[in-house]
């Protein structure tokens, strides 16, 4: 496996290949992680992993400073599940200058759910994944589902750019208990851990709701707000969207359930939890 740091080496390297594929990332890596790199492993003749966490879309007081940084256990955690490429650039080389050119997807897709408790949050990903795409000029692009939005808002952007690219979404990872596996579950203290696995029972509860015919979207969510309110979360939505576009279903979309998905993010502690269930 090779580590890279410049681009220009990257792209030295890279040139042999056909069909890279890619899957970024910001390290610090779990199973999800590493089961990404093997579902990506056979859809190319070189396998490229990046590392690297991005300023542009934390907001000013969330956790950038303090996001865990785990390049050397990456890299071991990596090469033991094939990787070709670590791409692991610093600020400066992938930000030489302010990035000032940025890509802003629309507001009906990107100002909704985690973009309107994230401000900016799709524009700083959009515009790394950009830049990222234009150093590794891959074929195929791997993102995990759980991340429900920013998969979307990814697979739109490559459309909008006609980009040369297969964006593949991979099924969320979870621990036995059911929680989605995540960096930040590592912000989680012991009592925490063992609470956390109530945000997917809350969203499994509510797709079982529309399963069995449920209508009112309403109720479920205000239902679903409160249960996890009263187990001492912070929850931001938890809510029942479309599939297609991330929008409210109209009634008559209610007696086709398999059409919607349930999203939901609460904070837990000082840890905020994202995670989503197709219905």
């Amino acid at each position: 496996m090779k580590i890279v740091h410049t681009i220009a080496e990257l792209r030295a390297h890279l040139a042999a290949f056909q069909r890279p594929v890619f899957v970024p990332t910001m390290g610090n890596l779990h199973d999800g992680h590493l089961a990404l790199v093997r579902q990506a492993k056979p859809l190319g003749d070189v396998l490229v992993v990046s590392i690297f966490v991005n300023r542009l879309q934390f907001l000013p007081h969330e956790d950038f400073d303090t996001y865990p940084r785990t390049l050397e256990a990456d890299c071991q955690a990596l090469q033991a599940v094939g990787c070709d490429v670590v791409f692991a650039p610093s600020e400066r080389e992938l930000y030489p200058e302010p990035q000032v050119f940025k890509v802003t997807p629309p507001a009906g897709l990107a100002d909704i759910l985690e973009g309107h408790f994230r401000p900016g949050f799709f524009t700083g990903v959009c515009t790394v994944v950009m830049k990222l795409f234009a150093c590794v000029q891959p074929r195929v692009a791997l993102f995990g589902q759980k991340d429900y939005q920013q998969l979307m808002v990814l697979r739109h952007m490559v459309q909008q750019f006609a980009l040369p690219i297969d964006v593949i979404g991979a099924p969320t990872l979870r621990g036995a208990d059911g929680l989605a596996l995540s960096s930040r579950n590592n912000y989680l203290n012991p009592a925490e851990r063992q609470e956390a696995v109530h945000l997917s029972q809350t969203l499994t509860a509510m797709a079982q709701a529309l399963r069995g015919g449920a209508t009112d979207i309403v109720a479920i969510e205000q239902q679903a707000m409160a249960a996890l309110t009263a187990r001492g979360w912070q929850p931001d939505y938890m809510t029942v969207r479309r599939r297609a576009d991330l929008q409210w279903p109209a009634a008559a979309e209610l007696a086709t359930p398999a059409t919607l998905v349930v999203l939901g993010a609460a904070k837990l502690g000082t840890t905020r939890l994202i995670d989503n269930l197709e219905v």
